[in-house]
């Protein structure tokens, strides 16, 4: 993912915000993101009574967006969420930040993909992006944190890449 978003661009700093469940299996996962240069930014997962969980790290990656779009000419979000338009809308207008935004199409907030300068589908080449992806129907093959796949309330993983491209100054 973080290749195919870079595109050839010099990579800054890249990101993962990612959510500790009560078990922790996915600690192999972040161990993962962190030995390929991604630095992990973790929040643990609130449950409810009831049971209902959330964590999500809307805020956070707002705020760090925000604090590094100054010194960033290119500003890479990984994910789909509509929640995120207004941020990229300041980043480009107010901050004057290239933004783009990679994220599963099918899923992918249509006024954000519009809003965003590039958008990059993880769909047209999902054997590029996912692990254990053999084509057809099924996709995933198996579990992997942040990707969905059979667990339930999984509140997934999003990256956000800040990426700096001296070649052109670009981020």
């Amino acid at each position: 993912v973080v290749k195919e978003a870079l595109a050839g661009r010099v990579l800054i700093r890249a990101v993962a915000y990612v959510i500790r469940t009560e078990s922790e299996e996915e600690k192999s996962f972040f161990e993962a993101l962190n030995k390929s240069g991604i630095e992990t930014k973790v929040k643990d997962i609130r449950i409810f009574a009831g049971g209902a969980k959330k964590a999500d790290w809307d805020i956070g990656m707002a705020i760090d967006a925000i604090a590094m779009s100054e010194k960033l000419d290119t500003i890479i979000l990984a994910t789909g969420d509509g929640d995120f338009v207004p941020l990229v809308e300041y980043l480009r207008y107010t901050q004057g930040c290239q933004v783009e935004v990679i994220a599963f199409g099918k899923s992918a907030s249509g006024q954000l993909r519009e809003a965003a300068d590039d958008f990059i589908d993880i769909c047209d080449n999902p054997r590029n992006f996912l692990i254990g992806y053999r084509g057809g129907t099924g996709g995933v093959r198996s579990y992997i944190p942040g990707l969905g796949g059979s667990r339930a309330n999984d509140e997934g993983v999003d990256v956000g890449q800040e990426v700096y491209d001296d070649t052109d100054t670009e981020e």
